[in-house]
């Protein structure tokens, strides 16, 4: 009964949110609220999953598709407000959460009001991030956002071990908070790290596209398991694997990479409209488990109201504080339009959700879970639609950055217009067996004017020879790819640019594989 439940979900949430996406809508908000609202349908059977299903199932791919597209360079340049807000603000916020809730919450404890903190700290970047794509935020705003999210629910899922470790008398690897934080960092990135390198040394012995996209697919799972079991952060250990297989894209085959993009594209359009379709199915359940243990409703919603003001004020005050133009903290100073819009990004989702699902039993528990979806529900209907009239309000622009980009991008065609003239140049010198000497003139003039292999396969007339084009074509587009990921790494082209040029020679090579 549990599959077709969750194939219906899957289908239902698919088609909301295409519906939503044609119309203009925001479908996470869109997804929440039908969801909801079909949990009060009379005989509704509860749709509930492990949440060690969610967490190894559900939030592994979305963060390794989200690294996959992340880089280095701009985790490294971005790193201090990166590391402000994935971890500072989510300890922060946890702090600051369970006080509050220890004081309004009655019957609620200390410790089970940090066990709430910690569930409701880590914003969830998928709507936020999505907005920004849309809206066209700068990229070093998008890189903060982006690095955030990959670090955030590393920092609050280390956070809840502790706290319900601390509400349960139960043990962890290291009793050492600090210690557990540190290994758990440590541990997953080194999992993480090596896992992506042995992958990358994999798919470079494979050359098949189909099973290259395959063991791809494999390696948020394993990446987040194998570091689990050895008690670090999976959450961690994923984001390395993807960094780092990101980063080394350069060198897979332009097949597996077009076959990558759109995989990985349309898994996470899957797994986000599951997830709030998920998380508005629970509204009805997780009231009527509320309403067993005798509260009573005007005691509840106040302080839940209290906690949902707290947890969207935090952020902006938080931000406000360390990355605003004052006095206070002069270390990171962002541009005002920048602190806006990151200190209303707090939406909570699938981690909070999560989470909440596994809170062992303990005191307060119902009040947990119940206080968790409000405050997920309510940050996701009050900032979520706000968010996209923010940014159009603040007409986000960067003349300097949108000029970088129109330099970087002349500046990317250079080095693979040289770097494909100069291979040229030796193809010539050296040309391959059989080769025509007139037809790799004709061949260098075609390629050199056009850098495009569509009319130069076109006129060969001989298969063999049209597979010597296609061979040059591919040294030349080979060359071409070389040279910018060479230049990347020397810091002469960002990330974006080289991963732009990338894909139009991948199209362009798919064409010359067309045509022969």
């Amino acid at each position: 009964m549990r599959a077709i439940q969750l194939l219906l979900v899957v289908v239902g949430a698919i088609a909301v949110a295409a519906l939503a996406h044609k119309k203009g809508l925001q479908s996470s908000l869109v997804v929440v609220v039908l969801a909801a609202l079909v949990s009060f349908v009379p005989g509704l059977p509860r749709f509930e999953l492990p949440p060690e299903m969610i967490l190894g199932v559900v939030l592994p791919p979305l963060l390794y598709s989200a690294a996959l597209d992340f880089s280095f360079v701009s985790l490294t340049r971005n790193l201090r407000p990166i590391l402000g807000l994935g971890v500072g603000l989510v300890v922060a916020s946890t702090l600051v959460t369970g006080v509050v809730a220890w004081w309004v919450v009655p019957g609620l404890a200390l410790v089970p009001a940090l066990v709430l903190g910690s569930v409701v700290a880590p914003p969830d970047a998928v709507a936020a991030l999505a907005v920004g794509r849309r809206l066209g935020l700068p990229k070093r705003l998008m890189a903060i956002l982006t690095g955030e999210s990959l670090l955030n629910d590393a920092a609050a899922l280390t956070i809840f071990t502790l706290t319900v470790a601390a509400a349960t008398g139960g043990h962890t690897v290291f009793e050492n908070p600090l210690l557990l934080f540190g290994y758990g960092v440590l541990v997953g990135s080194l999992i993480g790290l090596a896992l992506g390198f042995v992958v990358h040394w994999i798919r470079q012995r494979l050359r098949d596209s189909g099973l290259e996209t395959a063991l791809g697919l494999v390696v948020p799972f394993a990446a987040y398991l194998f570091a689990e079991e050895l008690h670090a952060s999976g959450v961690l250990a994923v984001v390395a694997a993807g960094l780092t297989l990101g980063h080394n894209d350069t060198s897979a085959g332009f097949a597996t990479r077009l076959q990558g993009r759109e995989v990985w594209k349309s898994l996470d359009v899957l797994l986000e409209a599951f997830v709030f379709a998920y998380m508005g199915l629970q509204c009805r359940f997780v009231f009527a488990d509320l309403h067993l243990t005798g509260t009573d409703w005007l005691w509840f919603a106040l302080p839940a109201l209290a906690l949902l003001a707290t947890v969207i004020l935090v952020r902006p005050l938080w931000v406000l504080l360390t990355y605003g133009q004052n006095k206070l903290f002069r270390r990171e100073r962002l541009p005002w339009p920048y602190v806006l819009v990151i200190s209303w990004t707090g939406m909570r989702g699938v981690v909070t959700m999560a989470a909440a699902a596994g809170v062992p039993p303990m005191p307060g528990r119902d009040l947990i879970q119940a206080l968790a979806f409000v405050i997920a529900v309510g940050t996701l209907l009050i900032q979520g639609p706000s968010l996209p009239v923010l940014i159009r309000r603040l007409a986000l622009s960067d003349p300097a950055e949108e000029r970088e980009d129109l330099a970087n991008a002349e500046r990317a065609q250079q080095i693979s217009r040289r770097a494909a003239k100069k291979t040229l140049t030796k193809l010539v010198k050296h040309p391959p067996a059989n080769a025509d000497p007139e037809l790799m003139r004709r061949f260098e003039e075609q390629i050199t004017a056009k850098l495009t292999a569509r009319r130069a396969a076109a006129e060969v007339s001989t298969p063999a020879l049209r597979e010597i084009m296609l061979q040059l074509r591919r040294d030349v587009l080979a060359a071409q790819r070389l040279a910018l990921a060479t230049a990347r790494d020397e810091g002469k082209l960002d990330e974006d640019t080289v991963r732009r040029e990338l894909e139009r020679l991948d199209y362009e090579e798919a064409a010359a594989a067309a045509v022969s």
